[in-house]
């Protein structure tokens, strides 16, 4: 859970219960805010990469995996984020060595190490200059709830230690809408990781592609390291080290897209020359760091594995297949 999140978000009880009704109002707005819409349609192919829950649930690394994937078909993807905790409205194309976290995000900021990536509060806006910029796909990180933009290919990233938390819509749950009314506009789920709250058992005929998040820890193991992640879920993160045979001394978790400040670095570098470890973090929160600290700080490179890399395949060719053509 992320730490900024409600304990009571992932379990049903009396807080849970007294806040629904104002859950039920949150979910009418999204409802009717869908439903009054008149979605952009982009001459290129638009594949979403969402959540139903706030926080996070892994899907800047799916993202990631699947801008490689359609570069690899010889096609021209673009990547388009809100750019969530960055100052540019955009539409800005995102340059990795001009641009801040604090201007475009942390996100925006990582996938832009490996992909052409624009940021835009207006998802319309930023789909057409991407267009305009010679993009042949547009593949969306976050945005199932904006309705400005119509998607082709709509996946839904889903946690598999969380699930769906205690399954009501915010601010008595985690839901950005309800289950339902979310699964009904998207094509297929990622689960990432096991299945351990029984969420499968949630979603019906939807198609669920299965997904591993695989960290290159080959050169962990026996090392002191003093961990510190501040994402969805930073446990996530630490488990990583025993499992590697790394030496753990400390993990320290901060909030989703957490802003570090000096003190806060300084802290934990003091911390770690104490314990005689090196620090390391989450290439997310690599990226938020200055530039001083990144020569300082290592992060651990995060893959992901597909169970059947042939049903995504087919998924995505067949979304893709405006691009072939246009």
């Amino acid at each position: 859970m992320p730490p900024s999140a409600p304990e009571f978000w992932a379990r049903r009880g009396a807080l849970s219960l007294l806040l629904a009704p104002f859950g039920c109002v949150y979910d009418a707005a999204g409802a009717m805010r869908q439903a009054i819409a008149r979605p952009y349609r982009a001459p290129v192919p638009v594949i979403c990469v969402g959540n139903l829950v706030a926080g996070g649930a892994g899907k800047t690394p799916i993202v990631a995996n699947l801008a490689t994937r359609i570069a690899a078909r010889g096609i021209a993807v673009h990547v388009l984020s809100r750019g969530y905790g960055g100052t540019l409205p955009g539409p800005v194309r995102v340059d990795p060595d001009r641009h801040t976290a604090a201007e475009v995000g942390d996100e925006p900021l990582m996938l832009a190490q490996r992909a052409i990536v624009w940021v835009a509060r207006d998802r319309a806006a930023g789909a057409w200059a991407a267009v305009a910029a010679g993009a042949q796909a547009i593949l969306m990180d976050d945005g199932l709830q904006n309705p400005t933009l119509a998607k082709d290919l709509a996946l839904v990233v889903l946690d598999g230690g969380y699930g769906f938390g205690n399954g009501r819509v915010m601010p008595a749950g985690p839901l950005r809408e309800s289950i339902a009314r979310g699964l009904a506009r998207i094509d297929a789920v990622v689960m990432l990781g096991a299945d351990e709250t029984g969420a499968a058992s949630r979603l019906g005929t939807i198609p669920v592609l299965h997904a591993e998040p695989r960290p290159s820890t080959a050169n962990l193991a026996g090392r002191a390291l003093l961990a510190f992640a501040g994402i969805g879920r930073p446990q996530k993160f630490f488990d990583h080290f025993p499992k590697a045979g790394a030496r753990l001394v400390a993990a320290r978790g901060f909030p989703d897209h957490h802003p570090y400040d000096e003190r806060e670095i300084d802290e934990l570098a003091a911390a770690a020359r104490r314990a005689d470890a090196a620090l390391i973090t989450t290439e997310k929160d690599w990226v938020r760091l200055s530039p001083a600290w990144r020569t300082r700080i290592e992060y651990l490179p995060l893959t992901t594995e597909w169970r059947d890399e042939r049903a995504l395949d087919a998924l995505l060719d067949r979304a893709l297949e405006r691009s072939a053509h246009g």
